[in-house]
């Protein structure tokens, strides 16, 4: 696999990098505040989950859609939730600031249809959906793309996070495993469809690339041609009056009957 490498930085390309890393930061932080603003208010105002949630194959499940990785059952299950989405969150706004505009709706609304149309007959609700798509969108993404910035994230996501692939099966009756599945589902379409969107980072150049080729000032590592080449070895004809004696093979003895 061929890593492209990153050139030596600049006082420029370090203020956009310092300029994305807030942007990211700023996002993440909007995205799991809304987490927590909601959850408050369910708490506070006692909103029943299932105006919130997702419930499979229904018509009025279909709102879930949008608000279903908002709402979360219990605190713990909130905490759970709350540094997967802000770790990934982040990595996502920080390597592709782009492709996330595109690739984090799609995450979100795919997953959710997912889990409306196949899902089990019960409310779902949560935002691990989401964070299992995020962490597969840089895990294949960085696979795509091969640039060093890229592999390395997706490197360190599959690290920190890869465990999450084991909840795309039914382990508990509880956990809404279906939700897991969609969302890796969506964020493998959404790798896939998006991680040509942000532009590659400039190749590093190398000072021997720069070099003007030189003609070679002789034709020594030259092969030299075919007729240039002596003979070692050359069969000459027998001297005259010389006999050659020929051989001849003995036939094979017929085998002899026994009887």
């Amino acid at each position: 696999m061929d890593i492209r490498p990153l050139p030596e930085p600049t006082a420029l390309s370090v203020a956009r990098d310092r300029e994305r890393i807030r942007y990211a930061a700023i996002g993440a932080f909007a995205l799991t505040a809304g987490l927590w603003l909601l959850w408050l208010a369910t708490w506070l105002l006692g909103w029943p989950l299932d105006d919130l949630g997702i419930r499979p194959r229904a018509a009025s499940g279909l709102l879930g859609i949008l608000t279903a990785p908002l709402a979360h059952a219990s605190f713990a299950h909130l905490m759970s939730n709350t540094l997967p989405i802000t770790v990934l969150t982040t990595l996502t706004l920080y390597c592709y600031p782009r492709a996330t505009r595109l690739a984090l709706p799609l995450i979100w609304l795919l997953s959710g249809l997912g889990v409306w149309l196949f899902a089990r007959d019960s409310v779902h609700v949560g935002a691990s959906g989401v964070a299992n798509g995020l962490m597969m969108f840089l895990f294949l993404a960085g696979l795509l793309r091969r640039d060093r910035l890229a592999v390395a994230i997706s490197l360190v996501v599959f690290f920190l996070y890869g465990s999450m692939l084991a909840s795309v099966v039914p382990t508990q009756p509880h956990i809404s495993f279906e939700y897991h599945l969609a969302g890796a589902v969506a964020g493998a379409v959404a790798a896939i469809a998006f991680f040509r969107r942000d532009p590659l980072p400039p190749r590093k150049r190398y000072s021997w690339e720069d070099e003007p080729d030189e003609p070679a000032a002789d034709d020594e590592l030259e092969l030299p041609r075919a007729g240039e080449v002596p003979v070692l070895w050359r069969r000459e004809a027998p001297p005259r009056g010389a006999q050659i004696i020929v051989f001849r093979q003995r036939p094979p003895t017929p085998p002899q009957d026994p009887s």
